[in-house]
């Protein structure tokens, strides 16, 4: 436990000295956090194999327990992805920032402090200290959003995500009050059994849903999110999607670890939810034109993965089912992990198209890869990791609530509940299915043919500083897909915490096909090397020019565009896409040149929450007339209210 205390204050600190150094302030910022990942690290990993993890007490009878910060398996399993990704976002920084210096010092600053508060959250258990590291996440991360205030789309997201997760705070406030209720004190801990199937129950399960709904990026409450990542620094945008969604799940697993038996319609309720939240997700990124955009809504899509096992094992720890319980479990809580490390990738990837072309239109990207190789290897690796592609780590977890599902068709589960074992089937086949489209879209549009702008044409790699995170987090990836074996043993303690002993037990042992599966990567890398290079060594014919039908070379405009590519299934699915087209008007026998445009809005942002917050704001200026600034007038405010206060209590 004192390494991770020492982590977390050393990652609190790491942006201060940046404020006094005029030059190598984002080196050592880095540094330090990489002192703290390794600390974090090793405390992490000691839990995970079986060793004490400690507590922070503070024993005062305001409280009403004394445990305030812990460091259990889960904890230690969600203060991996936070170390490694604010590492690796810190040595990111030192190369992306360049031609931003007045910004840095104070963003460096924030940085630290995000970090730490992701650690305190991790490890809290007590109500006050994890709101307070719960708000200060929030803080924290709406500064960094706002890195860019000068831009109106920055401050704009900057306010909706503010706004959207205060109003996840609230929900928050209301389950933490009737859990201090129900239990007599704040502390975390097990609820007492039969309580889920009461009111109360029913109560908390809906308020932590929704509190915690928001943060994660839940369909419909994820308003706040496509904006945010968009408009963030790509660092912190892999911070945000691979991490700080993250806490949302951490808190729907932690409120599940402490009810013993959960009622099935818990379980259909997150299956339902995930299905929702992983189809649409993958569906409105294939309308994006934006990549960072794409990229935030495919955190949607993996939220709602996430989800779908979270709501397996749900369903078999209330059918007592174990099996199904620990495959659903395992592969949600490998996902989450698996996440953070691919779409970190995948954002920092997005970051460097964004710091060579300066822009992030898919429209006015193509032919990096000639260009840009090592930046193309990487976006490579983290699409093919998050389509669920053999051998990398997407397929791992996604492989478990596979199994885990297909175990789940053949038990008795209930009248009604059998179905939704195939609901997950199902919705991981379609959503893998648009997500390899969507991928293919976005490597080909960026990466692939004639640059589309000078720009795109002269764009150069991006420096060490910048592809070594990359090569990390790349390498991550494919450590987990082809030795996947080796994380079962912590696997099954997590799974252990969260679905009880029989679980985890069970865990280890549903764990094993994944063995074949390492060998199978092997073997099938092996071949891939040795065709690969007999290739090589046979001799090659003369090269003979192709037909190319009329035209002398290609032209960039010949190409598909990102929205040509996609437009079939946009169009196919425009029932809840609703995409809108900007027809060119053509006038005159001789017409100027026309431009087509297509895009598609967002539903629950730009035709929900987007006027419902104007209008609040509307609202609350017709309040301004009570404030009129004189003492007397609210002196009578305060009057009338006790007033109203006396009646009441005497009514």
């Amino acid at each position: 436990m004192s390494l991770a205390l020492l982590a977390l204050l050393v990652a609190a600190v790491s942006g201060v000295p940046g404020l006094f150094l005029r030059r190598r302030g984002g080196e050592v910022a880095a540094g330090l956090l990489g002192l703290a990942a390794v600390l974090g690290l090793m405390a992490a990993l000691r839990v995970l194999a079986g060793g004490a993890g400690g507590a922070l007490q503070l024993r005062t009878a305001a409280l009403g327990s004394p445990g305030l910060l812990v460091l259990d398996p889960l904890a230690a399993f969600f203060s991996i992805p936070v170390l490694l990704l604010s590492f690796c976002g810190g040595l990111y920084a030192v190369g992306y920032w360049e031609g931003h210096r007045g910004h840095t010092p104070i963003l460096r600053l924030v940085f630290g402090f995000l970090t730490a508060s992701l650690l305190m959250l991790v490890m809290a258990s007590h109500a006050l200290t994890f709101l307070l590291a719960w708000e200060g996440m929030a803080i924290a991360a709406f500064l960094l959003v706002m890195a860019e205030d000068r831009e109106p789309e920055t401050r704009r997201a900057g306010w909706i995500y503010l706004a959207a997760t205060h109003t996840g705070t609230l929900f928050l406030f209301a389950a933490f009050a009737l859990l201090a209720k129900v239990q007599g004190h704040s502390g975390f801990g097990a609820l007492p059994a039969g309580l889920a199937a009461t009111r109360g129950g029913t109560a908390l399960f809906a308020l932590f849903l929704l509190g915690f709904g928001f943060k994660a990026g839940v369909l419909p409450l994820h308003v706040w999110l496509p904006p945010a990542h968009a408009a963030a620094p790509s660092h912190v945008s892999a911070l945000m999607s691979g991490v700080l969604l993250k806490m949302g799940i951490l808190g729907i697993i932690r409120f599940l670890s402490w009810v013993p038996d959960p009622p099935p319609w818990w379980g259909g309720t997150l299956v339902a939810l995930g299905a929702l939240s992983g189809i649409l997700g993958v569906a409105f990124a294939l309308g994006q034109h934006d990549l960072k955009r794409l990229l935030a809504y495919h955190s949607i899509e993996n939220i709602g993965i996430i989800l779908l096992g979270l709501g397996l094992g749900t369903l078999g720890k209330a059918t007592g089912h174990p099996a199904m319980q620990a495959l659903g479990y395992a592969g949600a809580l490998l996902h989450v992990v698996n996440h953070s490390l691919f779409k970190g990738l995948l954002f920092l990837s997005a970051g460097s198209v964004l710091h060579a072309t300066g822009t992030r239109d898919l429209e006015r990207l193509g032919g990096l890869g000639r260009t840009m190789p090592w930046t193309s290897a990487a976006f490579l690796a983290g699409s093919w990791a998050i389509c669920g592609l053999p051998p990398l780590n997407g397929f791992v977890s996604e492989f478990l609530i596979y199994l885990g599902a297909f175990r789940g068709l053949g038990l008795e589960l209930g009248l009604g509940r059998q179905a939704w074992p195939l609901v997950i089937l199902v919705s991981l086949a379609l959503i893998g299915a648009l997500a390899l489209a969507c991928f293919a879209k976005a490597f080909g549009a960026v990466f692939l043919g004639l640059p589309r702008t000078q720009a795109a044409q002269q764009a150069p790699e991006a420096p060490r500083s910048m592809l070594l995170p990359m090569g990390l987090l790349a390498l991550a990836c494919l450590a987990i897909g082809v030795v996947p074996a080796l994380f079962a043993p912590a696997l099954g303690r997590v799974v252990g915490l969260v679905g009880g002993a029989p679980a985890g037990g069970e865990a280890l042992v549903a764990l094993a096909p994944l063995r074949m599966l390492t060998w199978a990567a092997l073997v099938l890398g092996l071949l891939t090397l040795l065709l690969g290079r007999w290739l090589r060594l046979v001799p090659q014919g003369r090269d003979l020019p192709t037909w190319d039908c009329g035209y002398a070379a290609a032209d960039a405009r010949m190409q598909y565009t990102a929205s040509s590519f996609a437009d079939g299934l946009v169009r196919g699915l425009r029932w809840a896409l609703r995409p809108v087209a900007h027809l060119p008007r053509l006038v005159g026998w001789f017409p100027r040149p026309a431009r087509y445009e297509s895009h598609v809005p967002d539903p629950a942002l730009d035709r929900a929450a987007s006027p419902a917050l104007q209008l609040a704001v509307r609202g609350a200026g017709l309040l301004r007339v009570a404030q009129g600034g004189a003492l007397p007038v609210y002196l009578l405010y305060v009057l009338l209210t006790l007033l109203a206060l006396l009646v009441w209590m005497v009514a």
